[in-house]
C-alpha cells in the first residue's frame, strides 16, 4: 500500500497530476482542493495517497492533508458513492462546507453537485452524521514545501492546443458533470478568457453548488 509520496510536480491537468519522485513518475488523481494547496514551481510537496484496486487496474489518489485522504476513504465506503463521486464531492465543497450540509440536512446543495442524486444525498447525511467529527482539515499534514510551510499554487498549464477554458471544462467533465453543464459553468465566470484554468474550474464549482 502507498500512503504517501514526496517529490515535485510535473504536470498538472485538473483533475490528475504526475508527481516526480526520485525519477519516477506516479499518476495520481486528486480534488481541486489539493490542486489549490499544491506549491508553486518545483517545490517538494508531500501528498496522502490513496490506491485502489480496480478489476481493471491500480489507480492511485493523492490529497494535501491526512484528515483530507480519511474523510475520501469515508466517502468511499457509502453505498453508491465510489472514488470518482467522492473526487467530485471534495472537489465541490470543503469538509467544513460538508459537514454544514449535513449538520442542516440541505440535500438541495448536495444534489447540485454531479452524480449526486436525492437517495445519495439522504444516504450521505444518515451515513456521515456521526463520522465526520475529527476529520475536518488541519495544519497537521497539510501540503508542505522544503521550508515547512504550504506553498501557492501554480496555474495548471493547459494541454497541448487547450485554452484555460478548454482545460477547466475537461476537469468539470472528468469530475462528473455533463460537457453542456460544465461548458455552461465555466462560460458564465466572468472573465473567462483571462483567468488562469484552476481559478476558472474554482469559481464554476463554487457557482455549481450556490
Amino acid at each position: 500500500m502507498i500512503g504517501r509520496l514526496h517529490g515535485t510536480v510535473a504536470e498538472r491537468h485538473p483533475p490528475a497530476l504526475l508527481l516526480d519522485v526520485g525519477g519516477v513518475g506516479y499518476e495520481l488523481e486528486a480534488p481541486m482542493s489539493t490542486f489549490y494547496a499544491l506549491p508553486a514551481g518545483d517545490q517538494p510537496v508531500t501528498l496522502w495517497t490513496h490506491l485502489a484496486v480496480r478489476d481493471d487496474g491500480q489507480a492511485l489518489y493523492g490529497f494535501a492533508s491526512r484528515s483530507e485522504r480519511d474523510l475520501f476513504r469515508v466517502l468511499i465506503r457509502i453505498s453508491g458513492v465510489g472514488p470518482k463521486l467522492a473526487l467530485a464531492l471534495l472537489s465541490g465543497m470543503n469538509a467544513e462546507g460538508l459537514q454544514r450540509c449535513i449538520e442542516q440536512e440541505d440535500v438541495a446543495t448536495l444534489t447540485r453537485l454531479p452524480g449526486v442524486g436525492k437517495k445519495t444525498a439522504q444516504r450521505l447525511m444518515v451515513e456521515l452524521r456521526d463520522r465526520l467529527d475529527g476529520l475536518l482539515p488541519g495544519a497537521e499534514g497539510s501540503v508542505l514545501t522544503a521550508s515547512g510551510r504550504g506553498g501557492t499554487s501554480q496555474p495548471a498549464t493547459p494541454a497541448a492546443g487547450q485554452s484555460a477554458r478548454d482545460d477547466a471544462v475537461s476537469a468539470l467533465i472528468a469530475l462528473g458533470y455533463k460537457p453542456a453543464e460544465a461548458g455552461r459553468l465555466v462560460n458564465a465566470v466572468p472573465d473567462a478568457d483571462d483567468t488562469p484554468s484552476e481559478e476558472l474550474i474554482r469559481r464554476a464549482l463554487q457557482a455549481a453548488v450556490k
